[in-house]
């Protein structure tokens, strides 16, 4: 049997998880590579804001991600405002080292996601970011499955404002893991521009992050966004090694009906880059983008697909679906 890097089951030997086949990622030229140089393409799952849902992130929920699943990676959701990270640093910090430990037992990847929303400039929070991913990068080393994500969705602000933060963040994660690859929020939203004046790709094209092992993000939502973000999100993939951190097959809110033919037509573009991708979210939150049915959580009732909603049941099949590399 072949095994994608999607392919870990319950059955096979922990020889063949997502983390034992491929070790530290690294980016060489536009790709997300192996430890061998293999460009992959990850496929996973972000949680919801671990304020409101870490109810959802426990073994029993992460067993059926990583072995019914086959997910390769868990995107670590924590706010930085909304309740979050600057309510208690400490106490979030401890939760997030929590579910890298869980991850890492079952092989998984592990992207940590400063989640700044609002306010959209990540300079706002460039003191608290320094704190934690320093603290994190320190604890998770040497285990090679940590990613970090260091602005969720910057907004309000241009590039060069987003390029300072990053100049000043990745130095601190490099001084503990010279490795680990970060990644780095776009204008508007992570849309690379395409929710604002369409010229984001153009300014870091002009001005890159010269950091190694940097890669850039794109979100999108299938229902609100159209022809303009595919697109740009195909201009930036020949240009540009990019990173899916969040998308939804919903509207933008994370709610509404959804979209799965313009879903994937984005998971299609990502497949012929092998752009790796998470999507929004692993909870039982009452919104639409939300895999798991209200109550799911609570009751312990993950395994198989009577308690996912429509999009649970799209995306599950996705992540599952072999891609042979």
């Amino acid at each position: 049997m072949t095994f994608s890097i999607g392919d870990a089951s319950a059955d096979v030997a922990p020889a063949a998880t997502p983390v034992a086949q491929n070790g530290q990622l690294s980016v060489c030229g536009q790709q997300l590579c192996n430890s061998h140089g293999k460009p992959i393409q990850l496929r996973g799952m972000s949680t919801h804001g671990i304020q409101w849902y870490a109810q959802c992130v426990n073994d029993a929920s992460l067993d059926v991600l990583a072995n019914e699943w086959n997910a390769d990676v868990l995107r670590i959701s924590m706010y930085v405002q909304e309740d979050g990270y600057e309510t208690d640093p400490a106490g979030f910090t401890a939760r997030v080292n929590d579910f890298i430990e869980k991850a890492t037992a079952r092989g998984l990847y592990a992207i940590v996601d400063w989640h700044m929303l609002t306010p959209g400039d990540p300079m706002y929070n460039v003191d608290r970011a320094k704190t934690f991913f320093e603290q994190i990068a320190a604890r998770h080393r040497d285990k090679g499955n940590v990613i970090y994500e260091i602005a969720n969705e910057p907004n309000g602000v241009h590039w060069n404002t987003i390029k300072s933060y990053a100049d000043q963040v990745i130095p601190v994660i490099r001084a503990q893991d010279p490795d680990g690859v970060v990644l780095v929020g776009t204008e508007d939203w992570s849309s690379l521009g395409a929710s604002g004046d369409g010229q984001g790709l153009s300014r870091i094209l002009a001005d890159p992050v010269t950091h190694a092992n940097v890669m850039y993000t794109f979100h999108f939502y299938a229902a609100s966004h159209d022809d303009y973000y595919l697109t740009t999100l195909r201009d930036a993939a020949a240009r540009l090694p990019l990173f899916v951190t969040e998308f939804g097959t919903q509207e933008y809110t994370g709610d509404g009906p959804n979209d799965f033919g313009r879903a994937q037509q984005y998971l299609d573009l990502l497949a012929e880059h092998k752009i790796s991708w998470t999507n929004w979210n692993y909870s039982d939150d009452m919104r639409s983008g939300a895999v798991f049915t209200e109550g799911t959580c609570a009751a312990g009732a993950f395994s198989g697909t009577a308690r996912l909603k429509e999009a649970g049941v799209w995306i599950r099949d996705q992540i599952r679906t072999p891609d042979d590399f």
